[in-house]
């Protein structure tokens, strides 16, 4: 954890303005101590935290505290996420909320786009806070079709792809030429649905 809060700490002496969310799980945080993580996290320039195993039943007292420190508090949505849960994420989350488009695991399924539509504006019924979508958005067209509907996409497994698919040395420039694709596909979106 304090080579992660370094890392933050080197990205924010070169960048103050674009957000950084760290995203992981408790095991970690309840071991470096979630007090003093929340205090080291906002000092070395955190602006949200979603740790996926806490569920808002249980997280109350976590989010309380990064809220104190002005981080945003994030927590997920899952197809399968009933509507009095929603709730609870909804009195807990700051920043936005992050609907798992997929049932099962990252970088797996097909994406029924329909159906991510649905249950995002059941989640706006609920959450007053913008929605990002992850899980299955592998290609510049599923961008579009998610952006439609989303305020934000989340890639993970496909950009891991890129950056595992050649010499580590290439990596960045593989994964960024990469994203370039998204990025260029969602500009081309009219200004209304672009996420």
């Amino acid at each position: 954890m304090a080579q992660v809060l370094d890392i933050v700490r080197a990205f924010r002496r070169a960048d103050v303005k674009t957000p950084i969310v760290l995203m992981g799980y408790a095991n970690p945080v309840e071991r470096y101590g979630s007090a003093r993580f929340v205090t080291d996290a906002r000092e070395a320039g955190v602006d949200g935290v979603l740790v996926v195993d806490y569920p808002p039943e249980e997280a109350g007292d976590f989010a309380k505290q990064l809220d104190d420190r002005g981080i945003a508090p994030i927590f997920l949505v899952a197809p399968t996420t009933p509507e009095p849960r929603i709730d609870a994420v909804a009195a807990l989350a700051r920043g936005y909320v992050y609907y798992v488009s997929l049932k099962g695991v990252t970088g797996a399924g097909h994406l029924d786009t329909a159906e991510v539509a649905r249950k995002v504006a059941e989640i706006r019924r609920h959450v007053k806070l913008p929605v990002g979508v992850g899980f299955g958005i592998r290609d510049a067209a599923t961008a579009q079709a998610i952006a439609a509907h989303a305020d934000a996409i989340v890639i993970g497994s496909r950009i891991i792809q890129e950056i595992e698919g050649g010499p580590a040395s290439g990596a960045a420039e593989r994964a960024g030429a990469w994203i370039a694709t998204i990025r260029s596909a969602l500009d081309d979106m009219p200004a209304k649905q672009a996420a």
